[in-house]
């Protein structure tokens, strides 16, 4: 199946957010994918992609589709999202948030990984 452009733009910006992310520990990977996107997706991008995710299509890298469980999902009900409410205040897993101050308009990068 064939992408439109605004497709292949969400997963290339889905890609990008999973590459930065293979380059931090092991442990921070997929809830700092999930934790990204929740944060600055707004719903219509997160609801597509979920459109991409459930149909198989688009080339999302394996930690991108790991990380979809844990992105929240438009409309739903219940979520084990992370990176939402008092959780998005923390930041990334091991990141410090904005509350230490920590931008809220770059990646949450754990604290000593860089």
């Amino acid at each position: 199946m064939s992408l439109n452009h605004t497709d292949e733009k969400l997963v290339r910006m889905a890609n990008q957010i999973a590459t930065f992310f293979l380059s931090q520990p092991e442990e921070v990977r997929v809830d700092g994918v999930a934790t990204h996107i929740n944060k600055f997706w707004e719903p219509r991008m997160r609801r597509r992609f979920f459109e991409m995710i459930d149909q198989g299509i688009g080339g999302f890298l394996p930690l991108v589709v790991q990380a979809s469980s844990k992105i929240k999902r438009p409309n739903a009900a219940t979520t084990n999202a992370v990176g939402l409410g008092q959780d998005a205040a923390h930041g990334a897993p091991g990141g410090r948030g904005p509350i230490a101050g920590e931008s809220l308009s770059e990646p949450s990068i754990p604290a000593g990984s860089t």
